[in-house]
C-alpha cells in the first residue's frame, strides 16, 4: 500500500510527488512514456520564474532528479484505470496492480499533429505546438500558423508582435473563433490569412523547417510557403479517457477540478494539463502538482487505515 500514487510524469505530476515526499509520504510516480512530457518538446524555456533559459528537456531531467533523492519512486507504466478499494483504491496499469490511499492524476494532454511526413522528427526544428513557448525564438523571422479557433489566433496575434509575418492557415472558409480575435486578427498588417486551405507538406533544409506546401481544397491550387517556423493549434487531447466513468470532466474530456485540485470523487486529484481551466503553461502545471500534492497528503493523514 502506497501512500500517494501520482499518474503522469510531467511537471505537474513530479511537482506533486516531490511534495507530497518532502511531506514524509510514499510515493510511486507512474509513467507510461518518458519523463517530463510536453515540455521535452520545448527547446528552450525562457519564460519559468527564476530560470531564465533553459532546455525543456533539462528541466524535466532536474526535476525528475530532485523528487527522485527525495525518496519518490518512478515506474515506467500506464494507468488504465483505477476503482475504489477499501479506504483507498486499486489502480491498474499495462502491467501490475497497485494500491494507494490517495490518487493524484497529472495525465496532460497530448497535441493533436497534422499527421504529416516528418512532422514529430521536426519538433523543436521548425514545428511547434505552442506559441508562448516557442515563438520568441522566430523574432523577426517569418512563420505560420495551422487553425481556426481561439488557440490558433490567439498564437497569431502574439507571433504577430514579434515576427516579420504570420500567415494564419485554415480549412474553412470562416474562423471558428471569437468575433474579436478574428477583427483584431484581420486589422494586423502582419498577418495574411490563407482560408480554405491545408498544409499538405512540410519542407526541410538542412535538417530544419523550410517552408510548408498549401493546398486551397476549393480551386485545388497548391503553393509554397517560406516560412522558419510552423504552430500547429488545432486542439489538444486530455489523456484522461480511463478515468472517464468514474470521474467528472467537461465535454471536451477535461477533469472537472477547481484551484484545490479536488475531482469530483474524495482522495483523488488532478493536476496540470488534464484538468478544466483557462491557461497551460509550465508555471500553472507545477502550481497545480504543489496544491494537488499537499491537497492529497492532508487526505492521507485525515483518513487513516
Amino acid at each position: 500500500m502506497t501512500d500517494i500514487l501520482v499518474a503522469g510524469g510531467g511537471p505537474a505530476g513530479l511537482t506533486a510527488a516531490l511534495y507530497a515526499a518532502r511531506a514524509g509520504k510514499s510515493v510511486v510516480v507512474l509513467e507510461g512514456n518518458a519523463p517530463g512530457g510536453q515540455i521535452n518538446f520545448s527547446p528552450l524555456v525562457e519564460n519559468y520564474p527564476g530560470l531564465p533559459s533553459i532546455p525543456g528537456s533539462r528541466f524535466s531531467e532536474d526535476l525528475l532528479r530532485q523528487a527522485e533523492e527525495l525518496g519518490v519512486e518512478l515506474e515506467y507504466e500506464s494507468v488504465t484505470g483505477f476503482r475504489t478499494h477499501g479506504n483507498g483504491f486499486q489502480v491498474t496499469t499495462d502491467c501490475a496492480l497497485r494500491e494507494c490511499r490517495a490518487l493524484v492524476l497529472a495525465t496532460g494532454v497530448q497535441h493533436r499533429t497534422l499527421g504529416l511526413p516528418g512532422e514529430e522528427e521536426l519538433v523543436g526544428q521548425g514545428v511547434s505546438y505552442c506559441a508562448v513557448c516557442d515563438g520568441p525564438f522566430y523574432a523577426g523571422k517569418a512563420t505560420a500558423v495551422v487553425g481556426g479557433g481561439d488557440t490558433a489566433l490567439q498564437d497569431a496575434l502574439f507571433l504577430s508582435g514579434i515576427c516579420s509575418q504570420v500567415t494564419l492557415i485554415h480549412r474553412r472558409e470562416e474562423f471558428r473563433g471569437a468575433r474579436r480575435l478574428v477583427e483584431q486578427a484581420l486589422a494586423r498588417d502582419n498577418i495574411v490569412c490563407e482560408m480554405d486551405s491545408t498544409v499538405e507538406e512540410l519542407l526541410t533544409r538542412e535538417g530544419g523547417l523550410s517552408g510548408v506546401t498549401v493546398r486551397n481544397r476549393i480551386t485545388g491550387q497548391a503553393k509554397q510557403l517560406e516560412v522558419d517556423g510552423l504552430f500547429i493549434a488545432v486542439g489538444q487531447q486530455p489523456q484522461n479517457g480511463p478515468f472517464s466513468a468514474l470521474l467528472a470532466a467537461d465535454e471536451d474530456g477535461y477533469l472537472l477540478a477547481g484551484e484545490d485540485c479536488k475531482t469530483s470523487l474524495p482522495g483523488v486529484f488532478a493536476a496540470g494539463d488534464c484538468r478544466s481551466k483557462g491557461v497551460r503553461q509550465l508555471t500553472t502545471a507545477v502550481g497545480d502538482g504543489a496544491v494537488a500534492g499537499l491537497a492529497a497528503c492532508r487526505w492521507v493523514d485525515e483518513h487513516p487505515n
